[in-house]
């Protein structure tokens, strides 16, 4: 059984006059918001092997946040590719990766990740997650999949059970209670 996780990198700082798109740093709530979803990360005992986190700078400052609470001996990969990727592209990426990594986090934006976590859930997800899932996939949301897959390359759409939808809202209210 493989493990997958799509994180969208946190909110990004639209106000900010940049080098475009590419270049928009973390918000001050997206600095907020990546740490949090790494004690979350750490408090489910997620360890991935294998980080695939966009090159886009908003991505690379959200894998930064959260890197703290991953496993020490984790191997992270900035990928261009994964920048503005359809779910398409980013199915095909994870399909090429080795089959020595039991669990991936990729860290990536929308509509891609959003698409491809839809594509990937499965008829065995919970009901409550699906419909919370196509909702909305805000910034720093985390869908975790449970892959009855022996190999990456075998991955297909409607593999995967959905064993959490995690926001940044939710932690807030789960702090303030």
């Amino acid at each position: 059984m493989k493990k997958l996780y799509l994180l969208r990198h946190a909110k990004s700082d639209w106000k900010t006059p940049a080098n475009g798109d590419f270049e928009r740093p973390l918000a001050p709530r997206g600095q907020k918001a990546a740490p949090r979803m790494g004690q979350e990360i750490a408090r489910l005992k997620i360890k991935p092997g294998l980080v695939l986190c966009s090159t886009a700078r908003r991505a690379a400052q959200t894998y930064e946040l959260i890197a703290e609470n991953l496993p020490k001996k984790h191997i992270v990969e900035h990928r261009l590719d994964l920048y503005m990727a359809s779910p398409a592209k980013l199915l095909k990426i994870i399909r090429q990766q080795s089959d020595d990594f039991e669990s991936i986090l990729m860290i990536g934006h929308n509509p891609g990740t959003e698409a491809l976590a839809s594509h990937i859930a499965g008829p065995e997800s919970p009901r409550r997650l699906l419909a919370d899932l196509n909702e909305k996939y805000p910034t720093a949301a985390l869908a975790a999949f449970d892959l009855d897959i022996g190999a990456w390359r075998d991955l297909s759409p409607g593999d995967g059970t959905l064993t959490y939808f995690i926001k940044p809202r939710d932690l807030v209210c789960e702090e303030t209670h």
